[in-house]
């Protein structure tokens, strides 16, 4: 895969099976270079082998698809190139769209009523005189902002306290009436302001100053669950809780009001109504301690009750949204060993495992007897699946085109056994070509992630420019228990740099094709913070590119938007502590040339990161450059425009060939477009 071939890749959403188990509808989305954003449309899959996917919605950027209960209808995002998503809806048998929320700052999730004649949906509130409420008033004439609070911005969000995200209920009128006309004239005048409202009134529910998210309803249509932080102290930790408020509006209540410090995720009803799961993660007696901590499901009576712990917190971490699968059951995923499962529980504890082996679910939905299931694997980044008798079956062939014009290259499962024993798992993606290919060795960000083995298109990009690729799982990472994501622990830079390296060196001797004397290393967020602090203490790499990193645990505390508490679980919070596991403490003894990649309005390892970081290796001799993206953030590498996305493409490699060239990235000419300058 090549860098101008990004378009090639179709990103496809958690499915929505139709409740009469014949189909399942999906959004399918991808980078475009002619309009630099992402188009999609909604997509449905019939689970009839003698029938053909098709397209079935035809917006700039349609997602996040919802079958009402009774099939009826078909709920789903609508972006324009200019507006935020708003809540749309559509006949389930076809029709022309309807547009039913006009919210300013858009909607970021729904979800419907047992009825289907209603949608609670979350939407942020701007403040009076903030985010265009008032007519000529921009962001720089704004009000100044009187920050009290450690929690106020987000990364790809900016500020959050003057825009909480609020909970709103919306009724869905029949679908076949005639549409609402705009009043003109002696009509407009005797309707008043209400008179021009082309979609129907929304009740907000909940007016908290705090998020409220992951809404619900519950069995009966009364009242909605939803996630928040509205606890006392709740600016001090990063808890969360369940809450519950009545429907048609009315006072919020607590479900676990004495419940210990956990952040809480997601949260369901089972479809008999007896059991309310959830995904919680405990915090700790301070509410602080995340560091790697596993997400775990619960289950407790909806009447109230001690809760059930239903996955092994140890061994398994719990994530997606929950989705109910029989009278007492749900269904969610697991991150496991570099892929995601996809596990069935019920409430009185036992579980299947459902979709597993070299595949990242990203969403499942239980329809009648089936399961559809949307899925990346090594040679798609999403297609849908139905699961059916235990046998998943391939409905949709999003990758073909990608298969067809691209060599996708396998990615080789591959364990090394450090000198203390400790196994480190990964994979080696190697170019066409007997070699000798040079060498990258990636790190992923996090610390508590993981690289797995579903298509990755930094590793096949690289690859095709002939390098062999190597991605590997240290301790720190997720996927591989507790103990292993917290190994790491206030001593950063200490396994974790000796797993890589082991894994590095196993590979080396494991596969002849590489050439041992051509090491380049890189790695962004978490992978920049260790590829810094391995080119600080080893100097065998001919270049090193270190992106969005954190580098400074002290002055990350005052900058990053989880400043004020992620550095000091992860370091510890004293100088020392902090001092003892930086990079920048390390710098001087850099000699590797780095490239050091960041974006401007990065609010998670924020620009000062890097560019302190460069000023330090320019000072001292060290050949750098720095390469500044305008108007991007901590995840510019995985949904920034198109247009920079490809340029990075072409950065880094021009930075390789420079310095670490291969017969397909061979040197390039100074001062050509694709040369690799970082100047301006």
């Amino acid at each position: 895969m090549k860098a101008e071939q990004l378009p090639l890749l179709n990103s496809v959403s958690a499915p929505a099976g139709h409740p009469d188990g014949t189909r399942a509808v999906v959004s399918v989305t991808r980078p475009d270079f002619d309009a630099d954003a992402y188009l999609g449309q909604l997509w449905s899959v019939p689970f009839d082998q003698a029938m053909r996917p098709r397209r079935i919605t035809r917006g700039f950027r349609d997602t996040a698809p919802a079958f009402s209960p009774d099939g009826s209808v078909l709920a789903f995002l609508r972006a324009t190139p200019e507006g935020k998503p708003q809540l749309h809806v559509v006949e389930a048998d076809g029709g022309e769209p309807q547009a039913k929320t006009e919210q300013k700052l858009g909607v970021s999730e729904f979800s419907w009523a047992p009825d289907s004649r209603r949608i609670v949906f979350s939407s942020r509130v701007p403040e009076d005189g903030r985010y265009g409420t008032v007519d000529g008033v921009g962001a720089g004439s704004e009000d100044p902002r009187l920050i009290t609070d450690n929690q106020y911005r987000l990364n790809g969000l900016g500020y959050t306290a003057d825009k909480p995200a609020q909970l709103f209920v919306v009724d869905i009128p029949e679908l076949g009436a005639e549409p609402p006309v705009v009043p003109v004239g002696r009509a407009a005048k005797a309707g008043g302001a209400d008179a021009a409202a082309l979609v129907p009134q929304a009740v907000q529910l909940t007016f908290g100053a705090a998020d409220h998210t992951s809404p619900s309803f519950s069995g009966n249509g009364e009242s909605v669950y939803f996630v928040a932080s509205l606890h006392e102290g709740h600016d001090a930790d990063i808890a969360s809780g369940i809450y519950r408020v009545p429907a048609a509006g009315g006072v919020t209540t607590a479900v676990r009001p004495d419940a210990a410090p956990q952040s809480v995720q997601e949260v369901c009803e089972s479809a008999n109504g007896e059991w309310l799961f959830f995904t919680a993660q405990d915090l700790g007696d301070d509410g602080l301690d995340f560091v790697a901590r596993n997400t775990a499901l619960y289950a407790m009576p909806v009447g109230g009750g001690e809760e059930t712990m239903l996955s092994d917190v140890e061994n398994q971490d719990i994530g997606g949204r929950l989705k109910t699968h029989g009278p007492d059951g749900v269904l969610a995923l697991n991150t496991n060993r570099g892929s995601v499962q996809l596990i069935q529980w019920t409430a009185s504890g036992e579980s299947e495992v459902l979709v597993d082996g070299p595949r990242v679910v990203i969403g499942a939905s239980a329809v009648g007897h089936s399961v559809a299931v949307t899925y990346g694997d090594p040679s798609s980044s999403g297609e849908v699946g139905v699961l059916e008798t235990g046998k998943l079956r391939l409905l949709t062939e999003f990758a073909r085109a990608l298969r067809d014009e691209t060599t996708i290259l396998d990615a080789h499962e591959f364990t090394v056994t450090g000198t203390d024993g400790y196994p480190v798992h990964g994979w080696v993606v190697l170019p066409e070509g007997p070699g000798p290919h040079p060498v990258l060795l990636t790190i992923h960000g996090g610390p508590f992630a993981q690289y797995t083995a579903a298509f990755f298109d930094e590793a096949q990009v690289y690859a095709e420019a002939g390098y062999a690729v190597l991605m590997c799982n240290p301790r720190g990472s997720a996927g591989y228990g507790q103990a292993h994501g917290g190994a790491i622990k206030e001593k950063m830079g200490t396994v974790d740099m000796a797993d890589v390296l082991t894994f590095l060196e196993g590979a080396l001797e494991a596969f002849p094709a590489m050439d041992k004397e051509s090491l380049g290393i890189m790695g962004g967020s978490y992978g920049g913070y260790l590829t810094a602090w391995v080119i600080g203490h080893d100097h065998r790499f001919k270049a090193a590119i270190v992106e969005r990193g954190f580098l400074d645990p002290v002055s990350f505390a005052g900058s990053s938007d989880i400043g004020w508490f992620f550095g000091g679980q992860y370091t510890g919070g004293s100088l020392e502590q902090m001092t003892a596991q930086s990079p920048m403490a390390v710098v001087n003894a850099v000699r590797t040339p780095t490239l050091v990649i960041h974006s401007e309005n990065d609010l998670r390892c924020p620009v000062e990161q890097g560019q302190r970081y460069f000023a330090a290796l320019k000072a001292q001799g060290v050949e750098a450059a720095l390469l500044l993206f305008p108007g991007e953030d901590h995840e510019l590498s995985r949904s920034g425009t198109p247009h920079h996305r490809r340029q990075r493409f072409e950065h880094i490699l021009a930075w390789w060939a420079r310095h670490l060239p291969s017969a397909a990235n061979p040197p390039r000419e100074a001062g050509s477009a694709k040369a690799g300058s970082a100047k301006g």
